[in-house]
């Protein structure tokens, strides 16, 4: 048989081999991709109203976000924080696009280029003020204000006429918010306009707030009756479910869990090799140069923060007294205090005067005044400059203060904040400029600010020594060896308990401590003492009710959780309140037999001591309630009988009522009406702009609400 013949005679076979190769690439992309043939629910990040948000989309309007940003500024470095505030803004952005934008479009709300051009130049909206504003003085940057510091609009336009590119990109960002807070201002007038009380609820409201009343009453408590002791059926249990299934309704989803954790502690072997390297830094610290400190600190201490700071016989950090009388260089410790061990150096013993009073020109790093950036070199060069005409008597102090400084909360007072001690809160620089100065020295003082020219106006004749102690701190921490013997633990715990029964047996066996944590919605990133737990949030909205976690590692600490309760978002199902309904029944059960005994054994008494008498129940009084009253004494909230007591007339009493605490029968013993007003007026206005005043806070969440938004952001990394 040729070649060309054994082809033919395989090509069926060829062809279903194809076939099949061709259906399991189909197959393979479908599957990949989340096809619509598949459930997209693995690619859902929410939904707004009846948009469906996908994790692509939404993942790329982010990057947006993050790109403009380093655009904007290289220099920006995006951490974890940053990104969760830039997908917290992506998504409320979008929330207002397709939810809150649309309703301004169904009833026309626009703002005009007319409008527009009035809020930004010709009368500026509050918020174009604030952004000419300096925050830290709160007065308008001097380029664009009057001589009474408010803001000159003819300034603004001239600034504007001249504006450079990137002052315009600002304009135009500006323009755009403006126009959005218009929107929404004018939006929210028209409800608040909408907003009407009526001459009858303005009475009705004031009568409750000022109407008081008197009263004794008796109450049979719920309490005084042992809930192991009143039987509730399956279908006492239903009725009440069924009738207050609204007290069970879930705005959102949440998951309960409880979980072992293995908190991981230093060994005392931990705790003795970090002593015995205390102790070598100890002798070394001993040799080491002023100069060579900091670089010393800094190589031994605890994230290599460098601790160097002047005390007081007040305030002096080292226990030992010796260190007043001792030399410079002399070294103290390890001492063992908290979570660390602590090894001292006094540095340096100087004289320093009480107080001092100082006068200074600061020229910043950043001007409030013209918002422009200098370096270092820049700053210290200006200041040198202005030093050498002061000396030079080419320009007096004053005037300088006043033309020069950037420090604008010393500027009307000459540059001059008073008499000072050490423990004012200037930076030590500034401080020790003038309480180790004498009178009339003037230098240029470098700080974080900026370079400060610093004259010395006064130093108070008492004195004392200042003594600087340098510090290097040794966090007691357990060792890589202990926590793998922790990591270990919590493993095998895990290992051995996948399930609910045995994992709350091997607690029980092994004495561990539970912990609970619950109401947990998908979009939690932190839990009560577990920062970052977005993993382990992730993990339970994939699990089902019983499922037991692989080991979760958190800071200081190996959890393994159990997810024991789910909770959908609406009516909770019946097992999953059933505690508490049974609860409630109980109560209601507690609650006709207390009725009923009050009418066998009361029922036809008109006074509230002889009910008393005959509940056996001692007689009890409220004084000065009113419709409003949160509490009644000795009882708590009790709104039946509130409501009951302030609904009645003298002398009345009322029939055997069921409240929240107990079962109660109310006597008023006397009403104060009070004094009504000729016209409610005021009332009805005080009553429209509380209702008004909710409606910048509660509009936006009313229409998320309605819109019933669902966020699985907590799903996904972006």
């Amino acid at each position: 048989m040729s070649v060309l013949e054994k082809i033919r005679s395989k090509t069926g076979l060829l062809v279903g081999i194809i076939g099949l190769a061709l259906v399991i690439f189909i197959l393979e992309s479908l599957l990949g991709s989340g096809s619509a043939l598949f459930s997209n629910n693995d690619t859902l990040v929410g939904k707004i109203g009846s948009d469906n948000i996908d994790y692509t989309a939404f993942s790329s309007k982010v990057n947006e976000q993050i790109m403009q940003i380093q655009q904007s500024n290289p220099n920006t470095t995006i951490d974890e924080k940053t990104k969760e505030q830039i997908i917290d803004q992506v998504w409320n952005q979008m929330i207002n696009e397709r939810l809150i934008k649309t309703q301004y479009k169904k009833i026309g709300i626009s703002v005009s280029d007319e409008e527009l051009y009035d809020l930004m130049l010709v009368h500026p909206h509050q918020y174009v003020i604030q952004q000419l504003t300096d925050q830290q003085t709160g007065k308008v940057y001097e380029g664009f204000a009057r001589p009474d510091g408010s803001l000159d609009v003819v300034k603004l336009n001239q600034w504007v006429g001249q504006m450079n590119a990137d002052q315009e990109k600002f304009w135009k960002q500006l323009e755009t918010s403006i126009s959005d807070l218009r929107t929404v201002e004018k939006y929210n007038l028209l409800i608040k306009k909408g907003m009407y009380v009526t001459t009858a609820e303005a009475k009705d409201a004031f009568i409750n707030q000022t109407k008081q009343v008197n009263v004794s009453f008796v109450m049979k408590r719920y309490a005084t009756v042992s809930d192991s002791t009143v039987k509730v059926t399956e279908e006492d249990i239903n009725n009440y479910y069924n009738k207050h299934k609204g007290d069970y309704k879930l705005s959102e989803t949440t998951r309960k869990i409880e979980y072992v954790s293995y908190d991981v502690m230093p060994s005392k072997l931990d705790y003795d090799a970090i002593s015995k390297d205390a102790m070598r830094v100890v002798e070394e610290f001993k040799g080491k140069t002023t100069k060579e400190d900091s670089a010393y600190i800094a190589q031994e201490s605890e994230g290599g923060q460098v601790m160097i700071s002047g005390y007081t016989k007040k305030n002096m950090i080292i226990s030992d007294s010796t260190v007043f009388t001792a030399p410079k260089g002399t070294v103290y410790g390890p001492y063992t205090e908290g979570t660390f061990i602590k090894v001292y150096k006094l540095t340096n013993i100087k004289s320093i005067a009480d107080s001092a009073k100082v006068r200074h020109i600061l020229i910043g790093l950043q001007s409030p005044k013209t918002q422009k950036q200098r370096t270092p070199a820049v700053a210290k060069r200006v200041a040198d400059s202005l030093l050498t005409l002061i000396k030079e008597k080419k320009v007096t102090f004053d005037t300088l203060v006043k033309t020069m400084s950037d420090d604008l909360g010393s500027i009307d007072k000459g540059g001059d904040y008073g008499w000072f001690d050490e423990n004012k809160g200037f930076v030590d620089p500034f401080k020790n400029a003038g309480l180790e100065g004498a009178v009339g020295n003037i230098k240029v003082v470098p700080t974080q600010f900026g370079f400060h020219i610093i004259e010395v106006l006064g130093v108070s004749k008492t004195r004392h020594n200042s003594y600087t102690v340098a510090q290097i701190t040794k966090l007691i921490s357990p060792s890589s060896e202990t926590n793998q013997e922790y990591y270990k633990l919590a493993t095998d715990f895990a290992g051995k308990n996948q399930n609910s029964e045995s994992f709350n047996k091997e607690m029980e066996a092994a004495k561990l401590n539970k912990r609970i944590a619950e109401n947990i919605k998908e979009s939690d990133k932190n839990l009560p003492g577990l920062d970052g737990a977005k993993d382990l949030v992730r993990w339970m909205y994939k699990s089902k009710k019983g499922d037991v976690s692989q080991v979760f590692e958190f800071k200081d600490r190996y959890i393994v959780a159990n997810l024991v309760g789910i909770k959908e978002k609406g009516v909770a199902p019946l097992d999953e309140v059933k505690d508490d309904v049974t609860m409630k029944a109980i109560r209601d059960k507690k609650a006709e037999q207390f009725m009923a005994e009050f009418n066998t054994k009361a029922g036809s008494s008109k006074s509230i001591d002889d009910i008393a008498g005959k509940m056996n129940q001692s007689t009890e009084k409220a004084e000065n309630l009113t419709f409003s009253s949160y509490n009644v004494a000795a009882i708590g909230r009790e709104d039946a009988l509130t409501g009951t007591a302030t609904a009645m007339k003298t002398g009345a009493v009322s029939k055997a009522i069921k409240g929240d605490n107990g079962v109660f029968v109310v006597n008023v013993t006397s009403v104060n009406e009070g004094t009504l007003p000729k016209d409610f007026k005021n009332k009805q206005k005080e009553m429209e702009q509380a209702s008004a005043g909710r409606v910048d806070y509660e509009l936006y969440d009313a229409l998320k609400d309605k819109a019933n938004i669902e966020d699985h952001r907590g799903k996904f990394d972006f």
